[in-house]
């Protein structure tokens, strides 16, 4: 039997957030995998004749520590019955993560979701195999993503397994910054999703309110300009300690209905 859920709440960064995956053209707003998801629960959700809402709390920049203080306290305020966490990949890329740690301040947001009744969909992280400047991370992730896979057994939680996704070392799965998802990523991240929750695939292709965009095609850098254009104004702002979430609140910030918002 199918889960049935009416009200999704999404947590996270950039990644969730749907940075490079636009709604028309280039630029933003910004659809993005959860957006996508809660498309694919929202026509579930129809075919039982049920109203159903999605709330998207991810900020581009932000860490396991504002997911945990300011976005878990929100999704249990909305009254959230599904809440996806997709985070971790700003905190690993720090000189001095400690996965363990990091870990740990995960499960108490779980813990926290969970005691509500809520399920959780918690996502492993990517392997970063796929870009040769975040490979030294490679240690670190696996043991980060251990970690989560005891969190998921010992909560009860869904399992969104990105690690072992290989359609995502495709360089087509990738944006232009080679660290963001291109629209095809995006894509594959919501039908992976759907499934770990248990959604058939015949219900992927159930009618959805809003016709989604056709995936563009990334662009290709030399690394040389990939270097000036995204990595050197990427670490710039890693030494001053600032990030483009800076002051940027959430893209949908209240539990909205799906059909007809966009």
């Amino acid at each position: 039997m199918t889960p049935e859920w009416n009200r999704y709440v999404a947590l996270g960064d950039s990644i969730t957030e749907g940075f490079c995956d636009p709604i028309v053209g280039a630029g933003e707003p910004w659809l993005g995998w959860a957006d996508r998801l809660a498309m694919i629960l929202d026509g579930n959700a129809r075919l039982r004749g049920e109203e159903f809402a999605f709330a998207n709390l991810a900020v581009r920049g932000k860490r396991i520590r504002h997911v945990i203080d300011d976005q878990v306290p929100r999704a249990i305020d909305l009254g959230a019955d599904l809440v996806s966490i997709l985070i971790g990949g700003n905190d690993l890329m720090t000189a001095h993560a400690d996965p363990d740690a990091l870990a740990a301040e995960v499960e108490s947001g779980v813990c926290a979701i969970r005691a509500t009744g809520a399920d959780v969909l918690l996502a492993t992280c990517f392997d970063p195999r796929f870009a040769f400047f975040l490979k030294p991370l490679r240690g670190r992730a696996a043991v980060y993503n251990a970690n989560l896979w005891s969190i998921a057994r010992s909560h009860g939680t869904f399992t969104l397994d990105l690690w072992g996704a290989r359609e995502l070392q495709a360089r087509a799965m990738w944006a232009e910054d080679r660290i963001h998802l291109a629209p095809a990523g995006h894509r594959l991240l919501a039908s992976r999703a759907a499934h770990s929750l248990g959604v058939p695939y015949y219900e992927l292709s159930a009618p959805l309110a809003h016709p989604l965009p056709t995936p563009a095609r990334p662009s290709s850098l030399s690394v040389m300009g990939w270097a000036s254009r995204h990595a050197l104004p990427w670490l710039s702002r890693r030494l001053r300690g600032i990030s483009t979430g800076d002051g940027r609140p959430a893209k949908l910030p209240n539990l909205t209905a799906v059909t007809g918002r966009r």
